[in-house]
């Protein structure tokens, strides 16, 4: 099975991750498909960096994205709350900022 998933980068103490589409059965930090984004958790607000018609491309050849990429995804706006597509066709290239993601929402 193909999942979404994080692997973890950067130094001891100071995460970074690629979000990454990989095989269940490769270890996290080992050999992946396509690199599709980032996440950075230590800048301020929070750094989301994902290619939204990649991941929906993916999500829509059944790839099932881990439960931390899912709330991602879900605050980009690749995904609905029920985990499905958001307009496959028109998922933007993200990157977004925790403090914008609201911002984003309301409007």
């Amino acid at each position: 099975m193909v999942r979404i998933r994080l692997r973890r980068m950067g130094a001891k103490k100071k995460p970074f991750y690629r979000v990454v589409v990989a095989s269940q059965r490769s270890p996290r930090d080992g050999r992946f498909i396509e690199n599709i984004g980032t996440y950075d958790p230590l800048s301020d607000p929070p750094t989301i960096t994902i290619q939204g018609d990649r991941a929906a491309h993916w999500v829509m050849q059944g790839a099932q994205p881990s439960d931390a990429v899912a709330r991602l995804l879900k605050k980009i706006g690749v995904l609905n709350e029920d985990g499905s597509v958001i307009a496959p066709a028109e998922a933007p290239a993200a990157e977004t900022t925790e403090a914008a993601a609201p911002e984003a929402v309301a409007a």
